[in-house]
């Protein structure tokens, strides 16, 4: 595939007999994705489900190799690899932007770490193993890597929740049995299906180096994109959006010049997205007809129902109002600290304490755990960014919440009124003007210009 560059549309194109031309007077050839709704579609699909097993996605693998050309094309801008086999479509990725925003989201260590112990007890187990059989060699493979192992209920949950990642993914299947029996049984009665082949597609990236001789350079590959573009690429694809004031030079200079012609425009195309560039940042955006239902926008979807998702909008319009701008991470940022965060979560929590559709009780008599879900939330979907200094004057640790300028799309719903002060709007009366903004109509607020880059660059 040819990589794109920065040459004006309008300068002639070399005739066929000019190939011993100047380097520097030669064009390659841009990169332009065919525009097909199903690849799209697929793209998005691969992007947040990147295993797909033969008897459970059986269509999806069809309409895959139906489009493999136009799926390898796109991943391969990204520097992801798809694998596509008979009863098996796994796509690969590079490693993701903010790694530890997002292991934040997932298992626990300690079910990664039993991940990693089954796995390595799979490679020498039959096809057709009894589950006890494959935990006792997971207890032995953890003895002979200097593990711990206690045998108790918190080890249990830690293996059974392994056992579930990697029935999901199709590499240890469970054929007869309940896997959930072993939380209180160990020699439960449960029938599991080795595939071996797969076992070598479980690490996304394994890199180029060896992680035996040097471990510390081998996460460190694992755990960052060394190239500033693809890594932008991957941002735009698999994050909510790109945050100007977040970035390095290499890739602010990406931003600026590659964002919308030959690199990343055409890319949101393949995925179906479209690209919404502004002087805060970039964000390719899920169109209205690309989905119905909010969980195939991934895993934290916002706005949405429910009492943590309700507190967040109301903290979005509170840190607008009475959010600071000192020492912010860039411009359009606003600040609130710990103590400004649970007060004003507390307050919530009692105007919409009673009522049809009031919060939940549990978070209502602790805003502190409130806080910390607000907090995975707003971080998960990178519209917030949580730091701590610890000031001169004395030894306490200053918590911050810095909400990005992405909040202001949302910040107009946090003024809904408290659950026991809502009155019935009479048939006929007007409703006030202050709509709705979904997340798929646009990110950032709409109070900022948006960003020529090509006149900036120029």
């Amino acid at each position: 595939m040819s990589e794109a560059t920065d040459t004006p549309a309008h300068e002639p194109a070399p005739a066929p007999d000019t190939a011993a031309a100047h380097p520097a007077q030669r064009r390659r050839r841009a990169w332009h994705p065919e525009a097909d709704a199903e690849a799209a579609a697929l793209l998005r699909r691969l992007a947040a489900t990147c295993w797909l097993i033969g008897g459970r996605h059986d269509e999806l693998i069809a309409a895959i190799r139906r489009n493999e050309h136009a799926l390898r094309s796109a991943v391969a801008r990204l520097g992801w690899v798809l694998i596509i086999e008979r009863d098996l479509v796994r796509l690969r990725k590079s490693p993701p932007p903010r790694p530890q925003a997002w292991a934040a989201q997932g298992p626990s260590p300690a079910a990664c770490s039993w991940f990693f112990l089954l796995l390595a007890a799979a490679e020498s187990m039959p096809p057709r193993t009894a589950l006890g059989h494959l935990v006792t060699q997971a207890h032995a493979a953890a003895a002979e890597a200097g593990l711990p192992t206690h045998h108790d209920i918190a080890e249990r949950r830690a293996i059974l929740a392994a056992l579930h990642m990697l029935d999901d993914r199709g590499v240890v299947e469970r054929l007869d049995g309940d896997l959930d029996r072993y939380l209180h049984d160990e020699q439960a009665p449960v029938l599991l299906a080795v595939h071996h082949t797969r076992l070598a597609y479980v690490i996304a990236n394994p890199g180029t180096l060896d992680p035996a001789a040097d471990p510390h350079a081998w996460l460190e590959q694992a755990h960052r994109e060394p190239d500033a573009a693809r890594r932008m690429r991957r941002a735009l694809v698999d994050d909510t959006c790109v945050h100007a004031a977040l970035l390095d030079d290499a890739e602010t200079q990406w931003l600026s010049q590659r964002v919308r012609g030959d690199d990343g425009g055409p890319l949101a195309d393949a995925f179906g997205l479209v690209l919404e560039r502004r002087a805060e940042g970039a964000a390719f955006v899920v169109p209205d007809e690309a989905f119905r239902h909010f969980h195939e926008l991934g895993p934290m979807p916002f706005p949405a129902p429910g009492t943590i998702a309700h507190a967040a909008l109301l903290l979005l319009d509170h840190a607008a109002l009475h959010g600071t701008t000192d020492n912010a991470p860039g411009p359009g940022w606003r600040g609130l600290t710990q103590e400004a965060v649970i007060e004003a979560l507390t307050a919530f929590g009692a105007n919409n304490a009673s009522g049809r559709g009031g919060w939940s009780t549990e978070y209502i008599q602790d805003p502190l755990l409130l806080a910390g879900k607000v907090g995975d939330l707003l971080t998960g979907t990178h519209l917030a960014r949580l730091t701590h200094t610890a000031p001169q004057t004395d030894e306490k640790t200053i918590s911050m919440w810095w909400l990005a300028p992405t909040t202001g799309r949302w910040a107009e719903e946090g003024t809904a009124l408290p659950k026991t002060a809502r009155t019935r709007v009479p048939r006929g009366t007007p409703t006030p003007k202050h709509p709705r903004i979904p997340l798929q109509q646009g990110l950032f607020s709409e109070t900022e210009a948006e960003e020529n880059t090509e006149e900036r660059t120029a």
